[in-house]
């Protein structure tokens, strides 16, 4: 395989990009646990309970909505961060660096395949996931909901690039490619 040298832009990106999945997934794990509507509901319900107040279901669902609301906001701006830095990436290969790899080229071997194919689905997923958080802030409100369906699955894809993401630079750094942490970093190997 091929030594990769990481220029500053390269590094500025994937680190960009990076922080912000990281923290729409914190966003996306609060939604759905600690900050899940019917659990937030249900602990507005008990402390009105222990002040002998009340309020209907959909009142402590509507309360609860606005409590995270601001936390989801979040989760949009991160989207339109990430939307920005998309779009840089997708242009800088006309500018002559971090070009796409093919993953059908000629002579590579099975991991670099496998490597090449990984990272082009994890692009078109995060395309397919920009868009259709896109659609859901802009779009019309006949497709919402399908746009909603689509959207949620990018958690799945997500989660499973992250782990052979990961897996994979342990892997690296453990065999045959030491320094490749030091080197997305500082842009420098730290091995001889």
């Amino acid at each position: 395989m091929e030594t990769k040298n990481y220029t500053i832009v390269f590094r500025i990106i994937h680190w960009a990009i990076a922080i912000c999945m990281i923290l729409m997934l914190i966003t996306i794990f609060l939604r759905l646990n600690w900050m899940n509507k019917n659990h937030m509901a249900d602990i507005i319900q008990n402390y009105l309970s222990s002040i002998d107040q009340s309020l209907t279901q959909d009142q402590l669902i509507a309360l609860a909505k606005q409590i995270r609301k601001p936390m989801w906001d979040w989760h949009i701006y991160i989207g339109y961060v990430l939307v920005g830095l998309f779009s840089i990436r997708a242009l800088i290969p006309f500018l002559g660096e971090m070009n796409f790899s093919n993953p059908i080229k000629k002579g590579l071997s099975f991991k670099e395949k496998f490597q090449f194919w990984v990272y082009l689905i994890f692009y078109g997923g995060i395309a397919v996931s920009l868009i259709t958080g896109l659609f859901i802030e802009f779009g019309t409100a006949s497709l919402k909901k399908q746009m909603e369906e689509i959207h949620k699955l990018s958690l799945y894809y997500l989660v499973v690039f992250i782990s052979l993401h990961i897996g994979g630079i342990l892997l690296a750094e453990l065999t045959n490619q030491q320094g490749i942490i030091s080197k997305i970093v500082s842009g420098k190997s730290k091995t001889p």
